[in-house]
C-alpha cells in the first residue's frame, strides 16, 4: 500500500510542464506571475478571516468560517504548485493537492447548503440599524420616564416640607392678624401714627396670609371649596383684576363661550390662578402685547379647556421643564416669589383637572387648564 502511494507521488519519465510550453519564456513567465499572485491572494484571505476569528469570537457560524478559509488555503496551495511542476514534473504530488482541494470544496459546499436559510435570515445592515435606533428612543423614553418619575417625588417631598410649614405659619398668622385687629380697635383715634402702623402691618400680615394660601395650594393641603359655576361668569369676575394687572400696555382679547359650560372649581382659587396667569403674561411682554383668554372644547366629555395666551417673549426648553417647580423663578430678586405656576398647577389638580404650558423663545407662551365639567341646577353658582 505504501509502496504504491510512493509510486503514485514520484512517477518519473513525464517531461515538466515548462515542456509543453516549448519553454517559451513569455508562457512561462505569465504563468509563474499569475500563478503567484492567485496564490499570494488565496494565502492572504486565510490570515483575513483568522484574525478576523480571533477578534471576534461570538460570530455566529465561526465553524464555517473556518472550513471556507482551509478551502482557499487548498485552492492557494495547487497554483503554487503549479510553479513547481513548470520545471519538476511532480505530477503525482499536484493531483493529490488537487484531490484534497475537491474534497474540501464539496465538504464545504455541502454544509453551506443547509445553512443557506439561517444566513438569509440574518438581518441587514438597515435592519440592525432600525432595531438600534428603536432601542434609542426606548431607552429615551425609559429616562424621560424615569426623570419624570424622579421630579415627582422631588415635589411630593417639597410639598409635604411646603404643607407643614405652611400649615404651622398659618396658624400663627391668625394670631398676628388677630392681635393687629385689636389693637387697631383699642388705638381708634388715638394717635394717627399708631393707626397708620397698625394699618401697614394687616397690610403686611394679608400679603403673608396671601403667599401662605399659595403655598398651602401647591402642596394640596389647603382645603378647597368646590362649587359648579359658569366658567364665563367666573372670567368676567376676575376680568377687572385681569385688566388693572395687566396695565395699558397690554391688549386684553376675551369672548364670553357659547355654550356657557359649568365647571367644578374653588371661586377665589381659581380667581388667584387666572390673576398669575395674567400677571406672568404681563412681566413677559415689558413693551406690551396682546393676552388672550378663551375657552375651548376638550376632546375629553369630562373637561373643558381655558386657555389663557400671550405674544411675549417665550421661555425655552430648560425653563419651561421647570416653569411650575416651586420658588423657581426668572424674574429679579424680590419681584416674584417663584409660586404662581406652582398654585396654579397644585390648584387645577386638587379639583382633578390638569394643566399643559406650550411655549418656545420668541413665540409667546400658552397655558391650557383642563377644567372638570359642572352640571348647572337649579341652585348651583352661576355667577
Amino acid at each position: 500500500m505504501f509502496d504504491s502511494i510512493s509510486s503514485f507521488l514520484s512517477i518519473r519519465g513525464l517531461p515538466p510542464h515548462g515542456y509543453c510550453l516549448l519553454w517559451e519564456p513569455s508562457l512561462i513567465w505569465t504563468h509563474v506571475a499569475s500563478d503567484a499572485i492567485i496564490a499570494a491572494a488565496y494565502f492572504s484571505i486565510p490570515f483575513v478571516l483568522w484574525r478576523l476569528l480571533k477578534a471576534r469570537p461570538d460570530i455566529e457560524f465561526g465553524w464555517m468560517v473556518g472550513l471556507f478559509a482551509t478551502f482557499i488555503l487548498a485552492c492557494g496551495t495547487t497554483h503554487l504548485f503549479n510553479i513547481y511542476v513548470l520545471w519538476v514534473p511532480a505530477y503525482g504530488i499536484e493531483a493529490a493537492i488537487k484531490a484534497l482541494t475537491a474534497v474540501s470544496s464539496i465538504g464545504t459546499a455541502l454544509l453551506l447548503l443547509p445553512l443557506l436559510p439561517k444566513l438569509i435570515a440574518l438581518p441587514s445592515p438597515a435592519q440592525l440599524q432600525a432595531v438600534n435606533d428603536q432601542l434609542v428612543l426606548e431607552s429615551a423614553e425609559r429616562e424621560r420616564t424615569a426623570e419624570m418619575l424622579r421630579q415627582s417625588q422631588k415635589l411630593e417631598v417639597i410639598g409635604r416640607i411646603t404643607g407643614g410649614v405652611a400649615h404651622d405659619f398659618n396658624n400663627l398668622l391668625q394670631i398676628v392678624m388677630g392681635n393687629i385687629e385689636r389693637a387697631e380697635r383699642l388705638a381708634a383715634g388715638s394717635n394717627p401714627a399708631v393707626t397708620k402702623a397698625l394699618a401697614n402691618a394687616a397690610v403686611g400680615a394679608q400679603r403673608a396670609a396671601e403667599l401662605t394660601d399659595q403655598l398651602l395650594a401647591f402642596a394640596r393641603r389647603q382645603p378647597l371649596t368646590t362649587v359648579t359655576a359658569s366658567l364665563n361668569a367666573l372670567i368676567e369676575e376676575t376680568m377687572p383684576l385681569v385688566e388693572r394687572a395687566s396695565g395699558e400696555t397690554v391688549i386684553l382679547d376675551y369672548s364670553p363661550h357659547a355654550d356657557d359650560p359649568c365647571v367644578k372649581v374653588d371661586r377665589t382659587q381659581f380667581q388667584n390662578a387666572l390673576l398669575n396667569l395674567a400677571l406672568n403674561a404681563r412681566d413677559a411682554m415689558p413693551d406690551g402685547g396682546c393676552l388672550t383668554i378663551s375657552v375651548h372644547e376638550d376632546e375629553s366629555p369630562d373637561c373643558i379647556e381655558l386657555r389663557v395666551s400671550d405674544t411675549g417673549t417665550g421661555m425655552d426648553a430648560e425653563t419651561l421643564e421647570q416653569s411650575t417647580e416651586p420658588f423657581f423663578t426668572t424674574k429679579p430678586i424680590g419681584s416674584g416669589t417663584g409660586l404662581g405656576l406652582s398654585q396654579v398647577l397644585g390648584m387645577v389638580e386638587q379639583i382633578g383637572g390638569s394643566l399643559k404650558i406650550e411655549s418656545g423663545r420668541g413665540t409667546g407662551t400658552r397655558v391650557r387648564l383642563f377644567l372638570p365639567c359642572g352640571v348647572a341646577e337649579a341652585n348651583a353658582e352661576v355667577g
